[in-house]
């Protein structure tokens, strides 16, 4: 871990994921599953799942569902759906409406604002398994108003074809419509062009693997893509005031994740420094997941002194991380000079996990630095947006002359002809 001034460090960030090697099985994969449909499908489900399935198996039926319900949780279920609520009330705030502008001189314009049709979503299995994953995607998709809702998830591996019970409990509870075991970049590209047994989609949206996040590379352009997202991040800017101990239990609640994350603390204290070094290393010994966070804080680790907080401020704008937590003495007025951050918590008592389960706004953030001119995932990422533009004789009339001059000096004569043969046009 760097424990520094500031501007010694640079956090090492690349914009390029994956191996040759990797880049060619998602290349092989995805060409197969595109050719051959189920049959690649099933094939790359039984190498890489060790699940030989039937294609009328690959959607998980209602019956299944339904039993998995009695497999949670009780306290996980009132926890989801309380959860569920606040989410659905936050992104309901999004929505937007068509508009049309009316002129007096007979012109229209304005925007027809619709729903996708048919998003899928990706879920990891296994021990990544993130129900509230699913219900940060899947929801802002129903309040945009897309009517099919699809999720793919990989069966349990080792023979056996079950899907995680509380990851069909939260699709239930969210409003996905279909479900289908398959993961991997098999599953990308079933989604993308469709297969026998599974319809193609408009948007594929859900964190994966290296495979998963390369595969939605490639089939982006044929469908859209929410993002290709990379390692957690998280930056905590704090003063003399903050408590060290919640500012190393929130960086290691990012360490955690993944050893590519990064936590880093930006302070202007020497004090809240070296106490927040000692509480890391304390409360690194009851995680877990130690040896993932531990590996996460050596490598991208560091806690980064300024001399004042307009200094800081400066430096999370140049990281412009994933998530920000701002622990001063007046949070609201250090974050009037934040620019770059996906999400921003205010205050101790505003940990990052409760944005990642429970207050309502996304937690699918913009990494990588990419909060530069990015956004967290919301209820605009699941609409399309259509230009209406109508123009009355009178009014083309008016305007022709200027059209065709514009046409013309881009040597578009058709474009200025075009204009020119209804203007000239009698009653």
């Amino acid at each position: 871990m760097y424990i520094g001034p500031a501007d010694g460090f640079q956090l090492q960030r690349t914009s390029e994921y994956g191996t040759p090697e990797q880049h060619a099985v998602v290349r092989e994969i995805v060409e197969a599953v595109r050719r051959e449909g189920d049959a690649a499908l099933l094939r790359y489900t039984e190498r890489y799942d060790g699940v030989r399935l039937k294609p009328e198996e690959l959607r998980v039926p209602r019956a299944e569902i339904e039993e998995a319900y009695e497999k949670v949780d009780p306290a996980f279920l009132e926890a989801l759906r309380q959860a569920a609520r606040n989410i659905a009330s936050f992104h309901e705030k999004q929505k937007r409406n068509s508009w049309i502008d009316l002129r007096p001189d007979g012109t229209l314009v304005g925007m027809a604002i619709r729903p996708l049709r048919r998003v899928g979503l990706y879920v990891p299995g296994g021990t990544a398994a993130y129900p509230s994953s699913v219900l940060m995607n899947v929801i802002p998709a129903r309040v945009a108003g897309v009517k099919e809702i699809v999720m793919a998830t990989p069966p349990a591996t080792g023979g056996r074809a079950g899907v995680d019970p509380y990851i069909l409990v939260a699709a239930a509870e969210a409003g996905v419509s279909e479900i289908y075991r398959m993961g991997g970049a098999q599953a990308v590209a079933a989604l993308a062009f469709g297969t026998e047994t599974v319809p193609a989609v408009d948007k594929i949206c859900g964190p994966g693997n290296i495979y998963v996040t390369l595969a939605k590379r490639r089939v982006y352009g044929v469908v859209d893509i929410d993002s290709t997202a990379g390692p957690s991040e998280i930056v905590v800017l704090a003063d003399d005031t903050a408590d060290p101990r919640f500012v190393a239990a929130d960086m290691l609640s990012q360490a955690e994740h993944d050893e590519m994350a990064s936590a880093i603390l930006v302070t202007t204290s020497r004090r809240l420094a070296e106490e927040t070094a000692g509480e890391l290393k304390r409360q690194l010994d009851a995680l877990p997941r130690e040896d993932i966070a531990r590996r996460s804080l050596e490598s991208r680790g560091a806690i980064l002194f300024v001399e004042t907080l307009k200094e800081g401020a400066e430096v999370v704008n140049r990281l412009a991380p994933e998530h920000l937590e701002i622990m001063t003495e007046e949070p609201m007025e250090t974050a009037a000079l934040i620019e770059n951050a996906g999400a921003i918590f205010l205050g101790a008592w505003s940990t990052e996990p409760v944005g990642d389960y429970f207050a309502g706004p996304n937690h699918i953030l913009p990494t990588g630095g990419t909060a530069r001119f990015s956004s967290p995932l919301s209820v605009d990422d699941f609409l399309k947006k259509t230009s209406l533009i109508q123009y009355s004789r009178e009014a083309l009339r008016r305007d022709a002359a200027a059209i065709a001059t514009l046409a013309r000096r881009e040597g578009l004569e058709a474009h200025a002809r075009a204009v020119e043969i209804r203007s000239e046009s009698g009653d």
